[in-house]
């Protein structure tokens, strides 16, 4: 059989390719945050530019210019810089907590060990009652 590449009608005869029914999720983009650093000298670099090409480095970047003018305000302000990140993760111990976790921890210890004399003082007790030895002396009774 002969195609005709030029011709249309003879695609109509070749069977169509079946479309993959997989729905495959969007990549979502995360939120970009710029330090005060960046911030500034994206700013810095906005004011060399001339008029026509603020909107094409804006486009560039990916920035609205709504973002930058609130950047402006404010640099204007002087609270850029101002909102530092919050560190993250668990506060660090004072000194106080530290040694009071570790002699919570020490005392649990020894509590568990005087609970375990006291188990095998009952033991040697009953031991001697079974011998019939004095816990005391160690003497024989009659």
């Amino acid at each position: 059989m002969k195609i005709n590449v030029n011709n249309p009608e003879s695609d109509k005869d070749r069977p169509k390719p079946v479309p993959d029914p997989e729905v495959k999720p969007k990549k979502t983009q995360t939120r970009r945050n710029f330090s005060a650093k960046q911030k500034l000298a994206i700013l810095a670099e906005i004011d060399c530019l001339g008029r026509g090409e603020v909107g094409a480095y804006l486009r560039r970047k990916g920035l609205y210019s709504s973002t930058v003018s609130s950047w402006r305000k404010e640099r204007a302000q002087g609270t850029l810089g101002a909102a530092k990140p919050k560190k993250r993760g668990a506060r660090p111990k004072s000194a106080e907590s530290k040694e009071l976790s570790r002699l919570e921890k020490e005392n649990v210890k020894l509590q568990k060990e005087v609970e375990r004399g006291k188990l095998i003082i009952e033991v040697q007790k009953k031991l001697c009652q079974l011998y019939g030895v004095d816990s005391m002396t160690g003497e024989k009774l009659t």
